[in-house]
């Protein structure tokens, strides 16, 4: 994994990752998560869902990237993440992610490629923008499915610590225990990075869906922590 891919992985690049929980807000207000001994199931459940169709979009856009590729394929990937994306929120999430990712890395890694992108899809969902960036900073579609599968778990993880006050060196530690598992979401997330947009895997989370529905309602009903 070269340096550009651990930074976009990293929790300080500016890309506005910190205000969102991926749904562990909404699973703390239900009671749902209470302990750190309920948070493996959580991020493993994450992982395997909305981690692993972050990854494989992430993976198929850095394949795209080093392909140089032309003729709406952008729009294409776009369109399809959006189709496997049921929740109208977690679609606004990941869209004010891209953005955030767009800005920083324009200035970071300036390319053609990356202008094509924006110019198809101004604002891109966060895991194509991310294997976009990725591509053309010379990393491989196994890298851009790495960083986003962690991020899907590290994200969450933070923010059981703000939300319940748990113990940063536990909660670490759950997160070093997924490492198999999220490269084995990678590794899958690679093998399939050069399909058709269409034809890339669409694994679901119902659960999840419902809970960025019910987060953005109360999030405007009061005031909560995270944007998502």
């Amino acid at each position: 994994m070269d340096l550009s891919t651990l930074i976009l992985a990293d929790s300080r690049f500016p890309g506005g990752g910190h205000v969102h929980s991926g749904g562990l807000e909404e699973a703390v207000s239900r009671k749902l998560v209470v302990s750190e001994r309920d948070l493996p199931g959580f991020l493993f459940g994450r992982l395997r869902t909305a981690g692993s169709l972050a990854a494989v979009f992430a993976a198929a856009s850095t394949h795209a990237a080093a392909r140089g590729v032309q003729g709406g394929h952008w729009r294409r990937l776009d369109v399809e993440l959006d189709a496997r994306t049921p929740s109208p929120a977690q679609r606004q999430a990941s869209r004010a992610q891209g953005r955030g990712t767009a800005r920083a890395g324009r200035v970071a890694w300036p390319s053609p490629v990356l202008t094509g992108l924006l110019a198809e899809t101004p604002r891109p969902h966060h895991p194509i923008v991310l294997g976009a960036l990725v591509g053309v900073s010379g990393g491989s579609p196994f890298d851009a499915a790495m960083a986003v599968a962690y991020l899907a778990v590290s994200g969450p993880a933070s923010a059981a610590v703000r939300l319940l006050g748990l113990d940063p060196f536990g909660v670490n530690a759950v997160v070093a225990r997924l490492g198999d598992e999220v490269r084995r979401v990678s590794e899958h997330a690679a093998g399939v990075a050069g399909l058709d947009p269409a034809d890339l895997p669409a694994p679901g989370a119902p659960a999840l869906d419902l809970f960025a529905e019910a987060h953005a309602r109360h999030h405007e009903e009061e005031v909560r922590l995270f944007a998502s």
